[in-house]
């Protein structure tokens, strides 16, 4: 190995300065400036510190890297290249092109390596925060004596701009409060964001605020200096108690002559005379392009063997581990290979019309219950809300609240912190060994919205349960009765949204919540209280893993309108069929909690259920009607809401609007003719 000296480490941090420079002149569209100035704190993070394995970047116990400024991802896929990971110099060379293993900006999946997917900035920062937290709980539930399988940490860069964002300082609230002294975070402080200096926007106290979040504060004043760096992140490991954050003055596109400490050098490549002049600053060849000098391929290839070796070790420690404790180390490669325990269904409940007085439930109520039953036999399922656990009935009655000294607790705090909840619950959907889920009202999915776009970009699957949703919530009125919500969800690619009828279908919807595998998986439940439809007449709501199905036919008729309805709605159905039949109007009545199961289901089953010589049919559905036309056809007609509410009890609201059994009725004729 390689002994550092101050001429290699040089050497070592202008190559990756250097090659980012390339990449994005190459491109002709990219961020080159940050990865100059943040090259040395790069390097102290992958040559010393950070404990990575190329050849298995899957590793459990690795520390995690958050690049929360993902513009400047030049700088991290430089690092993967040098250190060993599977990427070539020519991935390096297809910067920001197409079917490309390097994007514009790091996405999870696409390239070894990268933990996250980041770049809409604050999300990384709070992801990290997501980490943390189950790095802490892993720990609790598996580490013994001995036997400390889980003592990662997490380290990532953050931008001027990721401070800026809402979301960091919800997140950084979270964080300090729980002690997560798990997490190392260098703040990347050049003062330059896209319109200029960031004194036109940004002139608070950074380190004062974080220090009144609770986190332990350092700060470096030449981002140049690698021994100062260091000697921070020593400090920062020490530190176990609290959160640390390093201030770091860097200079972006520092080594450019004409661009350092301005806004040209942050969203646009230099331009091939100032490349020229970059390369002479750091004395490499100006007429060369994706020169890595052979000096610093083996300075970094050995960082990385470095923790291929600690990989092993932990290995050897496992083993001994999975001898001395082999019920929790199956336990935990059943998590690895997302397994969940056998004979969990059993455990989903089963309602009648009279468990509930007057035979009614509201689907929020039996999803608590479902989840209390399905708490002890699924370990890795862990949760909360945003401050709204009563409203949302995500309380796991039989265990306690993850603290700072209690990370074992399952039941999560999340605090009026929306944004923070959905972006901490990705970080947590991206540990082996977590089912994390989170609630709060469904209008309030819309502070939600980025880290709920980032899940299904990723692929992952936080569980998202959003009560209260439709004007049936009653009184709060137009502010928190969601109508363009559903849609405005069910518009997200890989996206499962599920709005169950009653609550044997909210048991089910639980089922497929647990299963799918592909993205994240919404819960849409209501606050007002629903039928519990008899389940010898209509079924266990077991059609709702199809997404759509028939709920009801006429006997012996065969219909000629079909009624289709999801969550509170299909009791109207249901009525309105009842009606129907009286007048010898025979209808089907279709339960369609959810679009995107029902469209992965084979055509015959779709024709099973809408057969297309059926096209007089009617979707109910207590939103916007956007959407529902393709299952209605154009001989049909959607019941919905095009107005926002009003502030009222439910029944009366639901008059107001139509919403009646009466109304369906009325509808159905005027389709019949």
């Amino acid at each position: 190995m390689l002994t550092i000296t101050k001429n290699i480490e040089q050497l070592c941090i202008d190559t990756v300065r250097v090659l980012s420079v390339d990449a994005v002149q190459k491109a002709n569209s990219g961020h080159p400036g940050m990865p100059m100035g943040a090259a040395p704190m790069g390097h102290a993070l992958w040559s010393t510190f950070m404990r990575y394995d190329p050849k298995d970047p899957q590793w459990p116990n690795r520390d995690r890297f958050v690049l929360s400024a993902g513009h400047g991802c030049m700088l991290q896929y430089s690092f993967l290249y040098l250190t060993g990971y599977n990427v070539t110099l020519d991935d390096l060379k297809s910067f920001r092109q197409l079917h490309s293993k390097t994007a514009g900006h790091p996405e999870y999946g696409l390239i070894d390596g990268v933990d996250v997917t980041t770049g809409p900035l604050g999300q990384g920062f709070a992801n990290g925060v997501g980490f943390a937290i189950a790095q802490r709980h892993l720990a609790a539930r598996f580490n013994k004596p001995g036997f400390e399988l889980f003592n990662y940490r997490v380290f990532a860069i953050c931008s001027d701009g990721d401070m800026m964002e809402g979301v960091t300082s919800e997140a950084a609230s979270l964080a300090g409060h729980l002690g997560l002294g798990n997490i190392i975070y260098l703040y990347d402080d050049n003062h330059i964001s896209i319109e200029g200096d960031t004194a036109l926007a940004f002139t608070e106290d950074v380190a004062r605020r974080f220090e009144a979040y609770g986190w332990h504060v350092q700060e470096v004043k030449d981002g140049n200096d690698v021994a100062a760096i260091s000697k921070a992140l020593s400090n920062a490991i020490e530190e176990q108690h609290r959160p640390s954050l390093i201030k770091v003055r860097t200079h972006i596109a520092y080594g450019s002559p004409n661009k350092v400490d301005t806004a040209g050098a942050h969203g646009s490549p230099l331009g091939e005379d100032e490349v020229r002049l970059v390369k002479e600053f750091f004395g490499f060849d100006p007429s060369e392009s994706f020169v890595v000098p052979g000096k610093a391929l083996e300075f970094y290839r050995a960082a990385g063997e470095k923790g291929v070796q600690t990989h092993n070790e932990w290995t050897v420690l496992y083993a001994a581990y999975k001898k001395k404790y082999p019920e929790l180390a199956l336990a935990y490669e059943q998590a690895l290979r997302e397994e969940l325990p056998s004979g969990w269904e059993d455990k989903l409940p089963l309602f009648k019309p009279g468990d509930a007085k007057g035979g009614k439930m509201a689907t929020r109520q039996a999803s608590g219950k479902a989840l209390n039953s399905l708490a002890e036999s699924i370990p890795a399922l862990i949760g909360g809300a945003a401050d709204l656990s009563p409203s949302t009935e995500t309380y796991m009655k039989a265990y306690a609240s993850f603290t700072a000294e209690n990370p074992g607790g399952r039941n999560f705090h999340f605090g009026i912190r929306e944004h923070a909840m959905g972006a901490i619950l990705n970080g947590m959907a991206l540990t082996k060994g977590i089912i994390p889920f989170g609630a709060t009202f469904l209008i309030f999915s819309e502070y939600m919205r980025p880290p709920i776009r980032l899940a299904a970009i990723m692929k992952i699957k936080p569980i998202f349960i959003y009560t209260h949703d439709s004007i049936g919530l009653g009184e709060d009125g137009t502010t928190h009765q969601p109508v363009e919500q559903l849609i405005s969800l069910r518009s997200i690619p890989n996206i499962t949204l599920i709005r169950p009828a009653d609550a044997n279908e909210t048991a089910q919807a639980w089922k497929v919540a647990l299963q799918h595998k592909g993205g994240p998986v919404v819960l849409v439940l209501t606050r007002q209280g629903l039928p519990i439809l008899d389940p010898d007449k209509y079924g266990l709501g077991a059609g709702v893993e199809k997404g759509a199905y028939v709920l009801s036919d006429p006997d012996d008729l065969q219909p000629e309108l079909i009624l289709i309805a999801t969550g509170s709605e299909v009791e109207l159905a249901l009525k309105a069929q009842e009606m129907l039949l009286k007048e010898a109007i025979p209808v089907r009545v279709v339960s369609m909690p959810s679009w995107e199961l029902f469209e992965r289901q084979p055509d015959a089953y779709k024709e099973e259920v809408f057969p297309k010589g059926m096209k007089k049919r009617l979707a109910i559905e207590a939103g916007s009607p956007l959407g529902w036309h393709k299952y209605v056809t154009d001989e049909g007609d959607v019941l919905g809401m095009t107005t926002f509410g009003e502030s009222a009890p439910a029944g009366d609201l639901y008059k107001e609007f139509g919403f009646t059994p009466e109304r369906v009725v009325q509808k159905a004729k005027a389709l019949l003719g």
